[in-house]
């Protein structure tokens, strides 16, 4: 939601003074109850807060922008997720070891990794991609393999070589171009080969994988994993 246009111009320069802290003499917020976040009409890295009609000016984290829809810290985001328009900001990291900026999202290799690091107020944490899955620089976040080629070996990081054909009788064959075949000892996952390359699929939360059909299932049509 927009601030409107006679607030935003009340309150342009005296955000440039007075950001991050209780503005007096300021217009009053346009709603009374709630916490309602406003974009900046001139930077992307301040927002006007009206916290149960207490007016605020912030300033996003370093590595962060005010898009209205940013949930990663106080109302913005990740600035390279964040269009920005005409309004300026200051993207100057402010680094720390393992992070370049405060807030943000790295790779924790040069190689093709299963996991990235998560950095918040310029601490670095590691964090797993779901199984099968590698982190993907392009969108900063996990992705199949076999789309990160040749960087990644889709057979490596699955663990499973996609056969050039499959008897016709099979139930694999029933997905072709698509085969499927189950992983042993788990009830949650399948592998699903694409253009000759494997990936690792979960089945939704409450199925579980029916290795007769091939299929992800209710826990109850499936009796040896319905427990798992």
């Amino acid at each position: 939601m927009k601030i409107s246009v006679q607030l935003a111009c009340s309150l342009a320069c005296l955000a440039f003074a007075h950001a991050g802290i209780l503005l007096e003499n300021a217009p009053a917020c346009p709603e009374q109850y709630g916490v309602q976040a406003y974009q900046h009409p001139e930077l992307c890295d301040q927002f006007f807060l009206c916290t149960n009609g207490t007016l605020t000016v912030e300033t996003c984290e370093n590595g962060l922008l005010f898009d209205g829809k940013g949930a990663v810290h106080n109302h913005c985001n990740y600035h390279w997720a964040v269009d920005c328009g005409e309004r300026k900001t200051d993207l100057t990291p402010l680094s720390t070891p393992g992070c370049e900026y405060q807030f943000g999202i790295y790779p924790d290799s040069n190689e093709c990794s299963t996991s990235y690091v998560k950095c918040a107020f310029g601490i670095p944490n590691q964090e797993p991609c779901t199984p099968g899955l590698v982190y993907d620089e392009r969108t900063h976040g996990c992705n199949w393999p076999d789309l990160l080629q040749p960087f990644c070996n889709p057979e490596a990081v699955v663990g499973f070589k996609c056969p050039t054909k499959v008897p016709s009788n099979s139930q694999s064959a029933k997905f072709w171009p698509f085969p499927r075949f189950p992983v042993p000892g788990d009830c949650h996952r399948l592998i699903t080969c694409v253009e000759g390359q494997p990936r690792l699929i979960t089945c939704e939360e409450g199925k579980v994988f029916d290795d007769q059909n091939l299929t992800c299932e209710d826990p109850e049509l499936v009796p040896h994993c319905g427990h798992a």
